[in-house]
């Protein structure tokens, strides 16, 4: 099996764990959702399996994990607002 074969796989194996896990962890209330950790997870996740689809040619899979890594920079920025905003508030 040529490396970048295993490289991929390992990537997608690692996006997906990421993407269960944050959704696992938030549903069993030990993440918050707007969280750092949760969002960094789904960032994560969604881009590693973004990857690997790609890799694949499975086009429907990689758009949708497009949008999950735009959705988790979306969340990254309001959560780097709201900490900017709090930091501001309490000077």
């Amino acid at each position: 099996m040529d490396a970048t074969v295993i490289i991929v796989n390992v990537v997608g194996w690692v996006g997906m764990a990421l993407l269960i896990s944050a959704y696992a962890l938030v549903t069993a209330g030990r993440l918050h959702g707007p969280g750092l950790t949760f969002q960094l997870m789904n960032l994560f996740g969604g881009g590693f399996l973004m990857l690997n689809s790609a890799y694949y040619g499975a086009w429907p899979s990689a758009a949708l994990n497009l949008v999950w890594v735009v959705i988790g920079l979306v969340g990254l920025s309001r959560a780097w607002l709201r900490a900017a905003t709090s930091a501001v508030v309490e000077d």
